[in-house]
């Protein structure tokens, strides 16, 4: 095989193919418990998170761009769903107060994302600054609101939105829909679709003979479906690529750039608050110190997923095995029962070896 097959074949499979190595190592140490059903099921419901947060920072980064107020943004959207919940009795208004208080999150991330991006765009002040402003004044807010304590508990609804399970009609529905859409790709020649199929039929396998499909996962799926769609077949995604990879040409190709940058961080800050509104419904309760380092697992998710920290590269298919190997490096830890200090220690190593890799790879072309 040629060193050029080969780079490709790392190129678009690498992130999988780690993936599914680590998964086989965590199966050997922990005696095959890691893939039990019950597990996988659980190891979805851990990335689905972080893969929301990381949906919405591929965009970020692929415009050349970063942004560490997500995590104080989420516990923001987190506390006013808990206020929303328990203080105003939205809790008890069955549907319509869920979906209320989905709103009240979406809209909080919303306008806090709205301001990093219009700061951004306006300033032109590097977005590392605004946004590490954001992350301080958010949590600030989150502590304000909430009077420094937790807020529990959450309605029953609200619950059953990041805890319930489709049953098995419509897990086999949601399943074959996604399983036709990779097959009918890799008929269409599309390189790199082969081991993410393996992987939908492993966790497919997991929730029909467990609890069926996790609702939490649900919103996962339906939010990279709709990212996905965009940075495709959208001019808002072609000039997101166009941004990361040259700014001063896109504008003179004819981007919006002040218009297109705004609205990626508005998105983020969108994701950020669904995100909010699902880790408080996990967790019953909202609490203002929530979302801590949520950024910098966003982060690590995007760039082991193959997405380059200097934009213009990258996809939401790759980011999504970055938060599934987020996700895995966690859960294969606490099976073995390492201290989540040293987790901290084995996530870094894997970050500075990812971005090694990306500029290994840049270099090579």
């Amino acid at each position: 095989m040629s060193n050029d097959r080969t780079k490709k074949i790392l190129k678009t499979n690498g992130a999988w193919l780690g993936f599914l190595a680590l998964l086989a190592i965590f199966s050997f140490l922990t005696k095959g418990e890691i893939l039990s059903p019950r597990n996988l099921t659980n190891l979805s419901r851990q990335a689905s998170i972080n893969g929301v947060l990381a949906g919405g920072m591929t965009l970020v980064i692929l415009s050349g761009g970063i942004d560490l107020s997500i995590g104080s943004i989420v516990a923001v959207a987190g506390v006013l769903v808990g206020i929303s919940q328990t203080h105003w009795g939205w809790g008890n208004s069955g549907w319509t107060g869920a979906v209320q208080s989905l709103f009240l999150a979406l809209g909080a991330g919303l306008l806090a994302g709205l301001v990093n991006g219009l700061l951004v765009a306006w300033l032109r002040i590097a977005p590392f600054v605004i946004t590490l402003g954001m992350m301080v004044i958010a949590r600030g807010l989150a502590m304000i609101l909430s009077g420094g304590s937790s807020i529990s508990p959450m309605g029953e609804v609200l619950n059953l939105w990041a805890g319930e399970f489709l049953g098995f009609v419509p897990t086999v529905i949601v399943l074959s829909v996604v399983g036709f859409y990779f097959v009918a790709l890799l008929f269409r020649k599309k390189s790199g679709l082969l081991l993410p199929l393996l992987v939908l039929m492993l966790f497919g396998w997991a929730f029909l003979t467990y609890r069926g499909f996790p609702t939490i996962a649900l919103f996962l799926l339906t939010v990279l479906l709709l990212l996905a769609f965009l940075l495709r077949y959208t001019v808002f995604g072609r000039s997101v690529f166009a941004l990361g990879s040259n700014e001063r040409a896109a504008y003179w190709a004819g981007v919006e750039v002040f218009k297109v940058t705004t609205l990626i961080y508005t998105v983020m800050g969108l994701l950020a608050g669904l995100s909010g509104l699902l880790l408080t419904a996990r967790l019953n309760g909202a609490e203002p110190n929530a979302g801590q380092l949520f950024e910098l697992d966003a982060i690590a998710a995007v760039v082991i997923g193959g997405t380059s920290l200097k934009g213009g590269s990258g996809s939401i298919l790759g980011s999504l095995v970055g938060a599934l190997m987020i996700a895995l490096l966690n859960n294969g830890m606490d099976l073995l029962g390492v201290p989540s200090f040293y987790q901290m220690v084995f996530k870094g190593m894997i970050i500075i070896a990812a971005v090694s890799l990306d500029q290994s790879q840049r270099k090579a072309i």
